[in-house]
């Protein structure tokens, strides 16, 4: 492929991107940052050109990581994950990875807290849940088990039944107690702190009534055989 650079064409659909042709023929395209050295009669080697195209592909990358994190925080796996879908070298990825966690744009410590925060914040979980979320998003074990040191389930558990609550007005306390721990296991609390949980939601419950009793048989029994 080595010749002379006869052309250097900006592409009409992408005006990032220039078009390099050599001795009269389209030969490749390149970033502007990569083609902004490049003159007219300049002979290309093969060995230029790879080295053109090799850092054309890590700008790409880069740029396409960048925008991944744009949207909120990525673990590193997940921006991994990312650059291999688009066929991205192992080698490429790697230093792109390297790069945006020198620039401190990548950080699964920070990360994983952001993670916690933002679902104790959204949408309550137990630690169970957020293991597995963090997990799946490629956290080590280590910062997991860091992060997840400091979390109180209880009052997590109980701000997610108070939302949920809300929508089981008028039910038995017995069907109240069966679709919260249902609920709230799912969202992965253990059996103990569920029903500690429910066990204060409910009293709390009864004592706010104030003439409009929350559950539909106000001195139901609401025993669940274990």
């Amino acid at each position: 492929m080595a010749g002379k650079i006869s052309g250097l064409e900006i592409q009409q659909k992408n005006k990032s991107r220039v078009n390099v042709f050599l001795d009269g023929e389209y030969a490749f395209s390149l970033g502007l940052m990569e083609a902004a050295p490049l003159r007219k009669g300049q002979h290309l080697s093969d060995t230029d050109i790879q080295q053109l195209q090799e850092a054309d592909s890590l700008t790409q990358a880069y740029e396409r990581a960048v925008r991944f994190l744009a949207t909120r925080p990525r673990s590193i796996n997940e921006v991994r994950r990312k650059l291999a879908e688009k066929k991205t070298p192992t080698t490429i990825v790697e230093t792109v990875i390297g790069r945006l966690e020198a620039a401190g744009y990548l950080n699964d410590a920070e990360f994983a807290q952001y993670w916690v925060e933002n679902r104790q914040e959204s949408s309550p979980r137990g630690p169970m849940a957020l293991r597995m979320e963090l997990r799946e998003k490629g956290v080590s074990s280590g910062l997991i088990d860091e992060v997840l040191s400091n979390q109180e389930p209880e009052p997590v558990a109980l701000r997610a039944a108070e939302k949920k609550a809300r929508t089981l007005r008028r039910t038995t306390k017995r069907d109240f107690r069966q679709k919260m721990t249902s609920f709230l296991m799912r969202r992965g609390f253990d059996y103990e702190t569920v029903r500690n949980v429910l066990d204060s939601l409910i009293e709390q419950l009864e004592a706010e009534t104030d003439g409009d009793p929350f559950f539909s048989d106000l001195n139901g029994d609401d025993t669940i055989e274990e």
